[in-house]
């Protein structure tokens, strides 16, 4: 019953859309200036780079804090049962990020909460998060996509935690499989969440961070 509560308490938090709420303030809606995205890149652009970062760093609890709860339900050496239970707390974040029961169940790309739901997980997730937060950082600073370097994140997510199930011994491929599949399923919801950024940056339209002004 707790973890039932739990879900629909992480699906609400991931449904408040911080970024429509926070330009709004502003007089602006976010849907309507440069990508359209309700997350807090797009924010930036549209009433500064403080309130990009705010807004981010909110996303982010809206993906941890649930888990965080969870987490105080899961006993130390969590079995199969546990780790699908907290998985699926942390999925109804995301969810409720991506498609938002506030605002006729549409959302932002699911980057941010994502990352807070990893970071909530400990230890399997959190450590595949760190990984793909120093690939997301780097890739930002060379090549200036946001876009780009989060699909690249999301991807060095998965394969970290293939990876290292394999390596460790105590990471056990028949206890850690339902958070491999799910994974692998949020790396192809953030993809498939970038696929316009994916054409525009092939075709050179769009638009990079930290340019010199």
């Amino acid at each position: 019953m707790q973890f039932a509560f739990l879900v629909i308490f992480a699906y609400l938090l991931g449904s408040v859309p911080f970024a429509l709420i926070i330009a709004k303030a502003y007089g602006k809606d976010i849907r309507t200036i440069g990508s359209g995205n309700i997350g807090a890149t797009n924010l930036s652009r549209a009433i500064g780079k403080k309130w990009g970062y705010a807004c981010f760093l909110l996303d982010v609890l809206k993906g941890l804090v649930p888990m965080l709860i969870a987490g105080g339900f899961i006993s130390s050496h969590p079995e199969t049962l546990e780790l699908f239970l907290w998985l699926v707390v942390g999925c109804a974040a995301i969810l409720g990020h991506v498609f938002s029961i506030y605002i006729g169940f549409k959302g932002g790309k699911g980057v941010a909460t994502s990352f807070g739901v990893a970071m909530g997980l400990w230890p399997y997730f959190t450590i595949c998060a760190a990984i793909a937060m120093v690939t997301w950082i780097l890739f930002v600073l060379i090549f200036r996509y946001i876009s780009l370097a989060s699909v690249i994140a999301a991807i060095v997510f998965s394969a970290a935690l293939v990876i290292l199930t394999i390596v460790l011994e105590n990471w056990k491929w028949v206890n850690l499989w339902p958070l491999i599949l799910a994974a692998a399923a949020i790396t192809l919801m953030i993809i498939f969440r970038h696929r316009e950024n994916i054409r525009r940056i092939i075709s050179g339209t769009e638009a990079k961070v930290l340019k010199k002004d």
